[in-house]
């Protein structure tokens, strides 16, 4: 199927009928057209026979779900790629499992260059333990290997590449044989990038927009900086996602802005903001989120990479250029840091010119109630990663490792987000947490602390509609008359109203509600498959026998 313009004539009308269209403007829709790179109607099957003569393509959903498609609010493309292409120890059980994982690695892989994984989580494993460096060099032949964490806060690398960065022994983080963090773990990942060609990288990219595609992502937020790539894989992604079919992609470039010529620095990049990772702290499974008290598995609280000061010259800066600002904060401290420089900032400012901006954070996982209001009064957004409770949380979860089990129930209260009026996006991290929308969504109706769960529409919104907010855009991410036409159709079973209160689940599945359903994502269940999906009314994914 091809839509959109044809050159020198009316835009293309496709017509999508006999299925189930989520949306707003008629919860009971079975039909939809779309002109161009619009939604043009939207509606039941009756006035659908009267568009079907008119339409240059009419497709027969035969019950399909149409919904908006997703938009992840926090990826990191290249290294996502690289881990669909290349060496993954997610899936690694034990430690003897990911040395035999790198082993295999490494005798796939012809020399020269620097071999590069992602994704080792000791806490998995029954031996409690990452490998040491002797075993990794034993494992690689001796040959270069950076090895991230799943959390990508810290990495594993062998005697090999050490070699290859003087001086990095003496930098901040540096450990004689275990995980190095810091400005060591930031040395040694520029050098293992450097070795990336640009063909290898755009080849990584591909791989993960197209995986996007086939889950029904239509847009991603590209989360970029000094301290996580460089200007020519941030710069080349742009291009490639504007010269190819695929995601839309929206960049943010995590540099400190003190001034307005920084800031013109940040938009001739293409960024769509000095925001995404520019770190405020670290992460919990690395023991680098900054904290007030000290760790339950290690006697420190974590550093702290950004002052209360330094965050209120940066937004300070960003506000007065008209540049949106964020920053990656974890840990209570530092958000707290956060806190009080977006607050010195308004005072300089004016709230009204910072809560015009949506300045947002990431991650944001251990707010306090003066955070949450922070936010909500400040118009900040809280870009979160529900996946992470889901691989991390619950009383024997890492989290309840590193904190204690009291401290680790309080982490991603998205309940108490909603109910401050926070705006909320959603996204994966990847490669933190994979690709994964629809789980997402699940992740968060069925957070593993009970009074954190919101409801399954509230969570598709934030994963849907929030992530077009985060760019100042209110137009989009939702189905009606006159907005993009981004979207999925999918197949699934029986759309049904999930909500924490059973009260309100019940009133919603009334018909007098006019509340449209959605996929019953009980845990459990399969998720619902991805058939085709649709960026600006162009296929990007289409499932063979639809």
């Amino acid at each position: 199927m091809t839509t959109g313009s044809t050159p020198g004539g009316p835009p293309r009308t496709v017509l999508l009928r006999r299925g189930e269209v989520h949306s707003p403007a008629d919860p009971f829709a079975t039909a939809m057209a779309v002109e161009g790179d619009r939604v043009a109607w939207i509606g039941s099957e009756g006035a659908a026979d009267a568009l079907a003569g008119s339409a240059d393509e009419v497709i027969d959903l035969d019950g399909a779900l149409v919904t908006p498609a997703f938009t992840d609010a926090h990826v990191h493309t290249t290294a996502t790629g690289l881990a669909l292409t290349g060496l993954d120890l997610a899936p690694a059980r034990s430690l003897p499992d990911a040395l035999e994982r790198v082993r295999a690695h490494a005798a796939d892989t012809p020399a020269g260059g620097v071999l590069i994984g992602h994704g080792w989580d000791a806490t998995r494993w029954p031996e409690r333990r990452p490998p040491t460096r002797a075993e990794l060099d034993a494992a690689t032949g001796g040959r270069p290997l950076y090895l991230a964490r799943v959390d990508a806060h810290s990495a594993l690398v062998t005697t090999a590449l050490l070699d290859r960065v003087p001086g990095v022994t003496r930098l901040p983080g540096h450990h004689p044989d275990g995980p190095l963090t810091g400005d060591a773990h930031h040395a040694v990942r520029r050098a293992a990038d450097a070795t990336v060609s640009p063909a290898q990288r755009a080849a990584a990219q591909r791989a993960a927009l197209r995986r996007a595609a086939a889950l029904g992502i239509g847009a991603v937020h590209e989360c970029a900086g000094p301290e996580i790539s460089g200007e020519d894989d941030f710069t080349a992604l742009l291009a490639l996602a504007a010269a190819e079919p695929g995601p839309r992609v929206t960049g943010y470039w995590a540099a400190l802005v003190t001034s307005a010529k920084e800031a013109d620095q940040i938009r001739e990049l293409g960024a769509a903001g000095a925001a995404g990772d520019l770190f405020a702290d670290g992460s919990l499974g690395s023991h680098t989120a900054h904290l007030p008290h000290p760790y339950a598995d290690a006697p420190h609280t974590g550093p702290a990479y950004l002052t209360a000061d330094d965050i209120a010259a940066h937004l300070t800066a960003c506000t007065e250029a008209g540049l949106q600002a964020g920053f990656h904060a974890i840990g209570d401290a530092a958000l707290s840091h956060v806190v009080s420089g977006a607050r010195a900032a308004a005072e300089r400012l004016g709230t009204d010119r910072v809560r015009a901006l949506r300045h947002r954070v990431e991650h944001a996982e251990m707010p306090d109630e003066d955070a949450v209001a922070a936010f909500a009064e400040l118009a900040l957004t809280a870009s979160v990663q529900p996946a992470f409770d889901a691989a991390w949380g619950g009383t024997d979860g890492m989290y309840a490792e590193r904190l204690g089990a009291r401290r680790a129930r309080a982490l991603n209260p998205f309940a108490a987000w909603l109910r401050a009026g926070v705006p909320l996006a959603f996204g994966s991290d990847a490669p933190v947490t994979p690709l994964d929308p629809w789980g997402t969504v699940r992740a968060a109706a069925f957070h593993r602390t009970e009074e954190h769960r919101i409801s399954v529409r509230a969570a598709f919104t934030a994963h849907t509609r929030g992530g077009w907010r985060a760019i100042g855009r209110d137009d989009a991410g939702v189905l009606v008359p006159g907005a993009p036409a981004d979207y999925a159709l999918w197949r699934t079973g029986d759309l049904v109203v999930q909500a924490p209160d059973n009260r309100i689940a019940r009133w919603s599945t009334d018909p007098r509600s006019g509340t449209p359903g959605l996929p019953d994502l009980t845990p459990g269940l399969p998720l619902p498959e991805c058939l085709r999906t649709v960026v600006g009314g162009r296929p990007v994914y289409a499932r063979l026998n639809e």
